[in-house]
This record gives C-alpha cells, sequence and structure tokens, in this order.
C-alpha cells in the first residue's frame, strides 16, 4: 500500500514536470491555432506562421559553431561537488535575439522581439554541444570561447574543469514557427529587398507574448 501511495506521488510529480515545462506549453499552445498564410492575416488575429527565417540586418554569429543566425542561446555549466553528491552549477546562460523576417511563399512578416521587457517566450533546439574534463581537454573552439568570458577549462593545479556547452539557434533559411497578434504595418522606410508599402508583422499584446521555436511542425500541426 505504502509502494504504490509512493509510486502514484512521483507518477504526478513526474507529470507536473513533464506536462508544465516549457517545450509542452509551447507545443499545446500552437496546437489549438490553425496555420496561417502570410498574405490572409487579419489585424488583431491571433495567428501562427510557420516559415524560413530571414535576417534583417547583419546576422548574428553563435559563440561556438559561428553560424549565422537570427537568435541564439548558449549554456556553459562546470561540475561541482557538495559532499557526497554532484551537481551542475549554470556559470553563464547567454541569450541574443535581433529582429527578423519568416518568408513563406514569397510574402515576408516581421518579429520584433525585445529582451527587457521581454515580449516573447521561446523554445529552441540544442544542436550544438561540447565538453572538457578529467581525460578530456577543451578543444581550441571551446577555450577561444571560454577565453571570451574570462574563463579557464583548467584549475589552480592544472586539472582539467568538469565543464560542459550547449548552444541552440535559429539559423538563417532555417524553418521556425512564430505566434503573435497579426499587424499590417505602413512602412516609413523601405526595406532592402522587400518591395511593397505594407508588412504584416506578429506582436505581443498584454495578455500574449510572442512564441518563437524551432521544433519541428510535425508537433503542432494538423496533417
Amino acid at each position: 500500500m505504502v509502494f504504490g501511495s509512493a509510486f502514484a506521488i512521483f507518477g504526478t510529480i513526474f507529470f507536473c514536470i513533464y506536462y508544465f515545462n516549457k517545450k509542452q506549453k509551447i507545443i499545446r499552445t500552437l496546437k489549438k491555432l490553425p496555420l496561417r498564410n502570410i498574405g490572409s492575416l487579419q489585424n488583431g488575429k491571433l495567428s501562427k506562421i510557420t516559415g524560413k527565417a530571414l535576417h534583417i540586418t547583419t546576422p548574428l554569429i553563435a559563440p561556438l559553431s559561428k553560424r549565422k543566425c537570427v537568435f541564439y542561446t548558449i549554456k556553459i555549466e562546470q561540475k561541482k561537488s557538495r559532499g557526497k553528491n554532484s551537481y551542475w552549477d549554470t556559470i553563464i546562460n547567454e541569450e541574443e535575439i535581433q529582429d527578423f523576417f519568416i518568408e513563406k511563399n514569397s510574402d515576408y512578416v516581421m518579429i520584433n522581439p525585445v529582451k527587457h521587457p521581454k515580449n516573447y517566450i521561446s523554445y529552441l533546439v540544442v544542436d550544438k554541444k561540447t565538453s572538457s574534463g578529467t581525460f578530456n581537454d577543451a578543444s581550441i573552439d571551446f577555450e577561444n570561447l571560454l577565453k571570451n568570458y574570462n574563463l579557464e577549462s583548467t584549475g589552480f593545479l592544472g586539472f582539467n574543469k568538469n565543464l560542459r556547452y550547449s548552444e541552440a539557434i535559429i539559423e538563417i533559411g532555417e524553418e521556425i514557427t512564430v505566434t503573435g497578434i497579426a499587424n499590417w504595418k505602413s512602412l516609413s522606410e523601405p526595406i532592402d529587398g522587400y518591395s511593397y508599402s505594407k508588412i504584416a508583422t506578429l506582436e505581443h499584446s498584454e495578455k500574449q507574448k510572442i512564441i518563437i521555436t524551432d521544433l519541428h511542425k510535425s508537433l503542432f500541426n494538423k496533417r
């Protein structure tokens, strides 16, 4: 009986962690919305667009992979000990994003994310990892990256630190999905490569932030 109750409690905790994590919350939200074409967007309507991410200005460069992108997140963690237990301590957690287009069927929609105060939520798939440890020297690229953050891969006695790095990006030309409140705007100044006087945007509202993800569309688009 006690075992059954404990199993039920752990099962409930596991379900809650899974159900309420950011990835699943974004998937559930996107599943509720039909996929739209850019030309059919209506002002004030919550809308979902899947298309290719394109830069408006000079692209960002991902710190380790050096890929051109419009959005990246990185994390550097160090393994530490507390008594008999060990844990991963986050020492760098960085996110950079810029204004960008989504292109679909030669139509464009503009996204204007803001970090402070944050007007978007996001989930990016980690697609670059590296690490170092006792018998695993940091690569030259990883060493150079660490130096950019005033970090070292070795400790006081020269032993390798247990470090791990993860990087997730929205690369130029990558297919992504963005959700926001549609709004058509007149352009006060021309945009290179765009010949129309108005452009669609996906924006946030008081109750709805922009959602940005590179999760595969099969997870939330109806066939």
